[in-house]
């Protein structure tokens, strides 16, 4: 690792970069020949789909592997390492809790299920049985069924969760919280209320038609690799991309695209952004209403001219609700406050509003530096309504688009991992399962973590997923988790999570996507559904890690069975002999999976239906609904400024590295940044370092201010110089998750405010406090 962590990137996103660290993963985790192999059958009609992020793919045959961020994934998945017994029995769990999550990572696929053993502080063998055995006990033992948790993550296939919430809700709860409710949920509750639907409503098809392509608050170069083919051959054609990120992103800047042999050859690349706007972290509703003004504006002079409105006044009448009151709304902001609360000036925003007026089909794609927001659900609010005024939901190449995460994390809410089911569903449950399924709505991931700090949840189960550090309030999850009777993870690779433990604590091995699911019948497969509701096949071509391994369905049918017994509706242990008898059921339950089976075995899969690209409005109104909005000026950030008086306080956005997939470290490297070797960092424009009194290569610490008053830090930070607007920071998670009030949560959705935290920044002086973790690269056990 060089001395020097910071060196300057002038390279694009993508290119010889990107295949090189495909090489050097697949090296290290010494799968050279088998990893190239089965990086050629991912996101491949009889191969498995990618377990990173849930682009779609064009047909189901993307040249997967030259997606940087899916073959380190695939790598990590298809590892030659194993964290075996052998691991826990050399080192004790407060042993294990010193190492870093990168350490944690490279030990490799776990094989065996391992209970913990409060006498020695070491996770044992058990067997299966005595694990399920021990699950049900915990579970049957509750006073009430709401006292246990169940947890998914984003990447269990629709069979595991469908079969997943059918055993929650037979046991008696809708205790579900997922992932979703930490990234996405702001953007099903803008976009259900106001188009009828919570999904995006554009197609892959829909990128190659587009004149304009709005991008706020997301990195594709990092986060979703593959959408950077769509932008490439977009802007090749002469679509305009107009980016809005507080971060200068080499994504959004450049692309080589492996597959182009000329570029290789020449080290050329194709710009991205036609126009690149540097708004203020959080000042993204400013700069979309700014532009809804401007086009308002030169609405009403073309009509005082005589001219034809610039506005699709059909689309408007026909299909829309509350224009007129969000228009007048619109008029009444004041040009000052846009321009304060957005960071960009009055030239900036007008020229996006007149790249909007001169595009006659404009998709807008948002991610994460949307939707984790005190404000957020009315930014995407301010989005759709921009798609609005024009016409732009519901025709080709154009549309609405949520860049969702993990690669199934869509699917999961559509098989109704939620905790609040709409009673339409729960009536069909009872009808088609002969069970009663619980109607009272059950605890979201912020409500979970608080119902365990208050005893109120005694166990908590994950399928998948890294709870202890994907969550907020890093210290207040761990004081949740440790107060459970039992905590158990089905995971493939030890993390965090592993090491924050209930009393009782289980681990238990699954296959990964990339593996042979053997059940009764013989080789299964599951289906995922991606970011644009396309529902496909995945198969897995590797031989398991363990013949330990069950898959998730599999656990998911053996709880069932232990927990539930004859008391059940279900056969469940038949069920799971054969994929195909879960996915008759999900076709009873789901209209839009009909003929599920037939379906899903042509080649690309199939499309679920979407009433908003229909122009079909699924809402109370029968309408979409124009919403109004305030551009906030009493925000936690602006009373944090206030109560500070001439302190600089800050506005903090976590984000990730580029060896990094949500809270999964594959490296240490975050190559278009520049930082290398190095994850405690911290991105700060060159003014507000000098106007600290520092240089850039100070440590310092980082305080967040909150209404609770509750004081959060994290010790120890690098200063790193970087083009990013006066006045806001971005660092990494989870090392900045602590900093995260719980009770700071976007309105309506209750997504934690992760890239909105107000913090003072003082010199990092006493490095006694200071994280310290064993040597990040100390070898893997073998």
């Amino acid at each position: 690792m060089s001395h020097d962590p910071i060196r300057k990137y002038d390279g694009p996103a993508g290119g010889w970069g990107a295949l090189k660290s495909v090489a050097r993963h697949l090296i290290e985790q010494d799968i050279e020949i088998k990893g190239a192999k089965t990086l050629l059958h991912a996101n491949q009609p009889d191969g498995f789909d990618c377990p990173g992020c849930a682009w779609p793919d064009r047909d189901h045959t993307s040249t997967f592997e030259f997606c940087e961020n899916g073959a380190k994934a695939v790598a990590a998945e298809a590892t030659k390492f194993r964290a075996g017994p052998e691991l826990f029995a050399k080192y004790s769990v407060a042993q294990l809790a010193e190492y870093s999550d990168y350490w944690l990572e490279q030990q490799g696929r776990l094989t065996t299920p391992m209970r913990y053993d409060a006498a020695t502080d070491h996770y044992v063998p058990v067997s299966w049985y005595d694990a399920f055995a021990l699950i049900a006990q915990h579970l049957n033992a509750l006073p009430s069924p709401d006292e246990a948790i169940f947890y998914t993550s984003g990447r269990t296939s629709n069979e595991a969760a469908f079969l997943y919430q059918l055993f929650v809700r037979e046991y008696g709860t809708n205790n579900f919280p997922d992932c979703s409710n930490m990234c996405h949920e702001s953007s099903g509750t803008a976009l259900k209320k106001q188009i009828g639907v919570g999904k995006g409503t554009v197609s892959l098809h829909d990128f190659e038609k587009a004149d304009a392509i709005f991008i706020f608050g997301q990195n594709p170069g990092t986060n979703h690799p593959r959408m950077l083919g769509e932008l490439r051959e977009a802007a090749r054609r002469g679509c305009r991309i107009v980016s809005f990120n507080p971060l200068r992103e080499r994504g959004l800047e450049r692309f080589a695209d492996p597959q182009d042999k000329l570029e290789m050859m020449t080290y050329g690349s194709t710009k991205i952004s036609s126009d690149y706007l540097q708004l203020k972290i959080g000042g993204d509703l400013a700069a979309i209403k700014g532009i809804i003004k401007h086009v308002l504006e030169r609405d009403a002079e073309a009509l005082a001219r005589g001219e034809a409105s610039l506005l699709d006044r059909g689309f408007i009448d026909g299909h829309t609700a509350g224009f007129d009151a969000f228009a007048e709304d619109v008029r009444a902001e004041a040009w000052e406050t846009i321009i304060a609360e957005s960071g960009l000036d009055e030239a900036q925003i007008r020229h996006a509003g007149e790249i909007y007026l001169r595009s006659g089909r404009v998709i807008a794609c948002w991610g994460m530096g949307i939707t984790q927001h005190k404000h957020s659900v009315p930014t995407i609010n301010m989005i759709t309504n921009l798609l609005l005024l024009r016409g732009n939901l519901g025709r080709e190449g154009a549309g609405a688009c949520p860049v969702r995460g993990h690669s199934n994390v869509q699917g999961d809410r559509t098989m109704m991992i939620y905790e609040k089911p709409p009673a339409a569903f729960l009536d069909r449950i009872e009808q088609v399962f002969g069970f009663e399924p619980p109607r009272a709505d059950g605890y979201d991931t912020v409500g979970a973590i608080e119902a365990m700090i208050e005893g109120k949840a005694r166990v908590f189960f994950a399928m998948g997923g890294n709870f202890a550090i994907a969550t907020p309030d890093s210290d207040a999850t761990a004081r949740g988790l440790r107060r459970c009777d039992l905590t158990v993870n089905v995971t493939t690779k030890l993390n965090r999570s592993h090491l924050v433990h209930g009393r009782d604590a289980l681990i238990l091995p699954c296959l990964g996507r990339t593996e042979i699911d053997l059940q009764d019948t013989g080789p299964q497969a599951v289906t995922v559904e991606d970011s644009m509701s396309m529902v496909h096949l995945s198969s897995g071509i590797n031989p398991p890690a363990s013949d330990q391994l069950l898959s998730e369905p599999a656990i998911v049918a053996h709880l069932a069975n232990a927990t539930l017994g004859v008391r059940s509706k279900l056969p469940w242990l038949w069920l799971v002999g054969d994929y195909d008898r879960i996915r008759d059921l999900v076709a009873k339950t789901f209209d839009d999976f009909h003929d599920f089976n037939a379906r899903v075995r042509v080649p690309g899969g199939f499309r679920l239906s979407n009433t908003a690209r229909d122009r079909v409005w699924n809402t109370p109104s029968g309408r979409a609904n124009f919403i109004a909005a305030q551009v906030p000026t009493d925000n936690p950030i602006h009373r944090a400024r206030r109560m500070r008086g001439a302190q600089p306080v800050f506005t903090l956005a976590t984000t990730r590295s580029h060896d990094q997939y949500n809270t999964t470290v594959y490296g240490l490297d975050d190559r278009y940044r520049g930082v290398f070797g190095e994850r405690r960092v911290l991105f700060t424009n060159a003014d507000d370092i000098a106007a600290l009194g520092m240089k850039a290569g100070d440590w310092v610490d980082l305080e967040s201010l909150c209404d609770d008053c509750v004081r959060r830090t994290a010790k120890r930070f690098l200063l790193v110089e970087y083009d990013i607007p006066r006045g806001c920071l971005a660092a990494y998670y989870p090392e900045t998750n602590p900093l995260v009030p719980l009770s700071s949560f976007a309105d309506e959705s209750r997504t934690p405010t992760s890239k909105s935290i107000p913090v003072v920044v003082t010199p990092h002086v006493n490095d006694a406090d200071a994280p310290r973790q064993r040597d990040i690269h100390a070898s893997v056990v073998r």
